[in-house]
C-alpha cells in the first residue's frame, strides 16, 4: 500500500528497514531522500532508450523492453545489494513521480515475501515538503547568527557550541563550502537541491519553537543559494559578534594553511578571483607570498585591503550586535569563547 508523505518530521519516524532509490544514477546523485540507498532498475542510457521509443516508435514496446530490463536489473541487485537481507526486512521504495520504477520492483519484492510498500508521489512528493519549508513558508524555528571578521574563528566557535550541547547548524558544512574567494572544499559541492534536502531534515529534527545558531553568511555560500525562508529569517535575527584583532586572526589563518600542499596551492590559485576587484599588480604580490609560505603576512594583507573593508561596508545594512563576545582564535580561545556565546544566547 502506498505510503504518503504529509510532514518531513513524520520521515525518520517511517517504520522500515531501508528506503530505496530506484531512480537512475543521475537522479540519485542529483538529490534523494535521506538515508536512502540507490539501486536503479533502469540505467541513465536505459531510461533514455525507452524513453526514445515510447515517444518515438511504440508505447507497447517501450513498455515491454522496459519489463525486461527491470527484470534484469533486479535480479542483479537480488544477487548483489540484497542478497544478505532476512524475511523480516522491510523495505520503502520510491521512484520519481508516478510509481512505475518502484511498482515494477515492488511487486518482485513481494512475491519473495517482503513487506514493501512505496512512496506515493515518489521523490517529488518529498521536494514538494522541502519547498514548503524552505521556500513558501516562514521558518518555525528562531535564527540568531555569529558573526564575525574573516578569521575570528566562528566555525570552530560554532563546532564548540555544539558539543557542549547548544542547537547548531553548519551551513558551510551543509554547502561544503567555507563561503569566500579560498573556501573550495575537497569533492565539490552538492546540488542546491541536496543541500536544501540536508538543511530541511536538519530543521525537522529541531523542536518549532528552538534557537537556533548559524553562521552569519551571504546569500550564497560558494555555489549554493540560502533558500527564501532562512535568508529572511536571517537578515531579520539577532546577531552575536566575535571580536578578535587583526594579528591574531592573521596567526589564525596562518596555522589553518601551513603545511597543507593541496590548500597552499588552492589560494594561489583562487587569488586569480580578486584581480577584476584587486588589481593584476595587487593580486601577484599576494600570490608571490604564497608561493613563498609567508602565510600569516599573506592572511593579514588580505583582510587588512580586502575582507575587512568589504565586511564593513556589509554591516553598514545591518542594526548593531545585540552582544559582543571577544576571542583569541586558538584551541581554548574557542572553547571560552564558545561559552561566551552560550551566555550571551540566554539574554538575547
Amino acid at each position: 500500500m502506498p505510503v504518503t508523505l504529509t510532514s518531513l518530521r513524520d520521515f525518520a519516524q517511517l517504520p522500515f528497514d531501508e528506503v530505496i532509490d530506484v531512480r537512475a544514477p543521475s537522479e540519485y546523485a542529483e538529490d534523494h531522500m535521506p538515508g536512502a540507498i540507490s539501486l536503479p532498475v533502469l540505467s541513465d542510457d536505459e531510461r533514455a532508450r525507452v524513453g526514445t521509443i515510447y515517444v518515438q516508435q511504440d508505447a507497447f514496446l517501450a513498455r515491454k523492453i522496459g519489463a525486461a530490463l527491470v527484470a534484469r536489473n533486479a535480479a542483479t541487485h537480488l544477487e548483489g545489494p540484497l542478497a544478505d537481507r532476512d524475511g523480516g526486512w522491510r523495505p520503502l521504495l520510491y521512484c520519481w513521480r508516478g510509481g512505475q520504477r518502484s511498482g515494477s520492483f515492488a511487486s518482485i519484492l513481494a512475491q519473495i515475501g517482503w513487506r514493501v510498500d512505496i512512496v506515493a508521489g515518489g521523490y517529488k512528493t518529498y521536494r514538494n515538503l522541502v519547498v514548503d519549508m524552505l521556500h513558501r513558508h516562514p521558518l518555525s524555528q528562531r535564527i540568531v547568527r555569529l558573526d564575525g571578521l574573516t578569521g575570528s574563528g566562528k566555525t570552530e566557535v560554532l563546532a564548540r557550541i555544539a558539543a557542549q550541547g547548544g542547537t547548531v547548524i553548519d551551513l558551510e558544512g551543509l554547502a561544503r563550502h567555507r563561503g569566500s574567494a579560498f573556501g573550495a572544499m575537497p569533492g565539490g559541492q552538492p546540488s542546491q537541491k541536496a543541500f536544501e534536502t540536508a538543511l530541511a531534515q536538519r530543521l525537522a529534527t529541531l523542536p518549532e519553537d528552538a534557537t537556533i545558531l548559524v553562521e552569519a553568511e551571504a546569500a550564497r555560500i560558494g555555489d549554493i543559494r540560502l533558500p527564501p525562508s532562512l535568508w529572511t529569517a536571517m537578515r531579520a535575527s539577532p546577531r552575536i559578534m566575535l571580536d578578535a584583532d587583526l594579528p591574531d586572526r592573521a596567526r589564525y589563518l596562518a596555522r589553518t594553511y601551513a603545511g597543507d600542499v593541496a590548500a597552499q596551492q588552492q589560494v594561489t590559485q583562487s587569488l586569480d578571483l580578486l584581480v577584476p576587484l584587486q588589481g593584476r599588480a595587487q593580486v601577484a604580490a599576494w600570490q608571490a607570498q604564497a608561493a613563498a609560505s609567508e602565510w600569516e603576512t599573506l592572511a593579514g594583507d588580505l583582510m587588512a585591503r580586502h575582507y575587512d573593508p568589504r565586511y564593513l561596508r556589509a554591516q553598514e545594512r545591518y542594526t548593531p550586535p545585540a552582544a559582543h563576545v571577544p576571542i583569541t582564535p586558538d584551541g581554548p580561545g574557542f572553547d571560552r569563547a564558545a561559552e561566551g556565546v552560550m551566555a550571551a544566547l540566554t539574554r538575547i
